[in-house]
């Protein structure tokens, strides 16, 4: 059975990640990137779906677990009846292979350990033939099925009902390496590593980026490890940036809004970059820039709201059957069919992110300005089109308020482009239609009753997405109707003091079932509070925020306040990139600097 999720700890090398339980357990894990298929699935199941297992043989020992500094080096301490034991876990950086080292070492007394080893390749699909390999290292086992394999090397494995087992024990000072490496199984297996060296190095490589930023008073090391998570999802080959290291981990506890997270979400990745930006690191916003512009190139018609880690276009969503679920919650999904929707706001968080990137003199290119300028083309004759709007809704498409001012601020970027950047473009039309969409949104997106912007025009239903209109400028955060808006949504959304994305008993989402409070969301109302004067209302709701963290840092996407336990896919970019923008609110508000929205309203 797996764990919570708050108890689980990622490493991971930048190409893929794995999630370590607190019990030692290695439950997830996609080799050789975060979007392949999983080697480890325990974590959708149960230890007969692959599970790594390195932990004392005592009943009663206890842990206690933290990174190593800066670093995705997860250390846990073992207390035993016996002794001390720590093992460190790490995937290795920059060595351009898939590695996972388990480093295993007495700090005092004795320990005895035992390791646990079930692969199951193919989403628990394929059982590898499993053979003693001495030709290839000390102990070396190599595990094959179908085009993947891996060579494990470290203390003696013994095969016992298709695991492999062994118990060892370590005297203070004493210390063994176990290291599995995946490589093509019609290639011979790596040569065996020096651990030392790459962890050295590895170290040291997070610990130079993590660096490299100036980070917000009072939430500083909130911040810095939400960055390392956001790089962390990172693909460092291709540049795009996956939404979470998991699937169909639930949004409600034995239901079947179980989503595959594995993907590139055009928005995620601009408010990703974005929020890297704005704490200094311009070198992702090259990268990112050349992964979008290789994804969407082409017809601006045929652009999708997410892609595969290499622009992948394909993304069909089917459901594994060898994989039962996270403690039962079915069906398990690959792929994701939202990839086919219309969503008219990644327009405008891709302008803005692009437009962030030349503000701070990320120089265009030959294919970037004309690429916007194409996007904008596309605006032209399509913005006035329904949508499935921001969270994906798979009922019928509505003009979202949201979407049509995420387009508004796609035209205000191109103005900006050409009146004060200089770059050619017709920067009449595009302000003609900026001006008709915010007449547009305040007519028909604005409950003059309620004094609340709306979730989709006709409705009267609010949505804690319209807590963006004024982080983007549409509204100042102090504007009355903004403040309407946020005293209606306090009124429905509010969920035990944390925010849910919108009210699903509406039924506009076409789906059964409910869900949790979603914390970006209520990251978004921390914004607000500082922004719009309450700044103690701010501060409180993010120490509460913050304190959902598991022991490591780590956030999902979603909160059960009552079960207090995280729900959803896990870690959660969004979530992380939401506590960042929230940070750097109170901590601007604190210091007395007025506030400056993306784009002026």
């Amino acid at each position: 059975m797996p764990l919570p999720i708050e108890d689980y700890a990622i490493i991971g090398d930048c190409h893929t990640a794995a999630l370590v339980g607190r019990n030692g357990s290695i439950d997830w894990l996609c080799l050789p990137r975060f979007d392949s298929a999983s080697t480890f699935g325990a974590l959708l199941g149960t230890e007969e779906h692959g599970r790594w297992l390195v932990a004392p043989t005592d009943p009663a020992a206890t842990s206690t677990r933290s990174y190593l500094d800066d670093t995705f080096i997860l250390i846990t301490r073992w207390e035993t009846s016996t002794g001390v034991a720590e093992v460190i876990d790490a995937m290795p950086h920059g060595d351009r292979r898939a590695d996972l080292v388990r480093r295993v070492r007495c700090v005092s007394g004795t320990v005895e350990m035992r390791q646990e080893l079930a692969i199951r390749f193919g989403y628990a699909d394929a059982l590898p033939w499993m053979r003693q390999a001495p030709e290839h290292g000390h102990n070396a086992v190599v595990g094959v099925a179908g085009p993947d394999a891996v060579v494990v090397r470290g203390p003696k494995l013994q095969a016992t009902n298709h695991f492999h087992e062994s118990v060892f024990t370590l005297a203070e000072g004493e210390q063994t390496d176990i290291v599995m490496t995946w490589f093509p199984s019609h290639r011979t297996p790596p040569e065996p590593m020096d651990v030392d060296e790459r962890l050295e190095h590895t170290a040291a490589w997070w610990r130079d980026w993590a660096a490299s930023t100036e980070l917000p008073e009072p939430y500083q090391a909130e911040v810095r490890r939400s960055l390392l998570v956001l790089r962390a999802l990172t693909h460092e080959d291709t540049g795009g940036i996956v939404a979470a290291a998991t699937t169909s981990l639930p949004e409600q506890f034995g239901g079947a809004r179980n989503w595959d997270y594995r993907y590139t979400w055009l928005r995620d990745a601009s408010l990703t970059l974005a929020a890297l930006m704005l704490h200094g690191y311009e070198s992702e916003a090259g990268h990112w820039r050349r992964w979008l512009l290789r994804a969407i190139a082409g017809d601006p018609a045929d652009i999708q709201i997410m892609y595969g880690l290499s622009g992948e276009r394909h993304l069909p969503e089917y459901v594994i059957e060898s994989l039962p679920g996270y403690l039962g919650a079915s069906p398990v999904r690959v792929g994701n069919g939202a990839s086919g929707q219309y969503q008219g706001d990644i327009f405008g968080e891709l302008m803005v992110a692009l437009r962030e990137a030349r503000r701070i003199g990320v120089d265009e290119d030959e294919f970037s300005w004309p690429l916007q300028r194409a996007l904008l083309g596309f605006l032209e004759e399509n913005w006035m089109r329904p949508d499935n709007g921001i969270w994906e809704i798979r009922g019928p498409q509505v003009p979202f308020t949201h979407s049509r001012v995420m387009i508004w601020a796609a035209f205000a970027c191109g103005v900006e482009a050409v009146r004060v950047y200089g770059l050619p473009g017709d920067a009449d039309r595009w302000e003609q239609l900026r001006d008709t969409i915010r007449a547009e949104v305040e007519e028909h997106g604005y409950d003059p009753v309620r004094n609340t912007f709306v979730q989709h025009y006709g409705s009267t239903e609010v949505d804690a997405s319209l807590l963006l209109l004024s982080q983007v400028g549409f509204v100042s955060a102090t504007d009355p109707r903004m403040l309407g808006t946020v005293a209606a949504i306090e009124e429905d959304l509010l969920h035990d003091g944390l925010l849910l994305r919108y009210r699903t008993e509406s039924g506009v989402d076409g789906l059964e079932g409910g869900e949790h409070p979603f914390l970006a969301c209520s990251f978004w109302l921390v914004q607000q509070y500082a922004h719009s004067g309450r700044l103690d209302d701010a501060r409180e709701l993010m120490d509460r925020l913050v304190a959902l963290a598991n022991d490591v840092g780590l956030l999902s996407e979603e909160y059960d306040v009552a079960g207090k336990r995280m729900v959803g896919n896990f870690p959660q970019a969004f979530s992380h990139l939401a506590l960042v923008r929230a940070a750097d609110a109170i901590a601007t508000v604190s210091i007395g600097v007025t506030h400056t929205p993306l784009l002026e309203p």
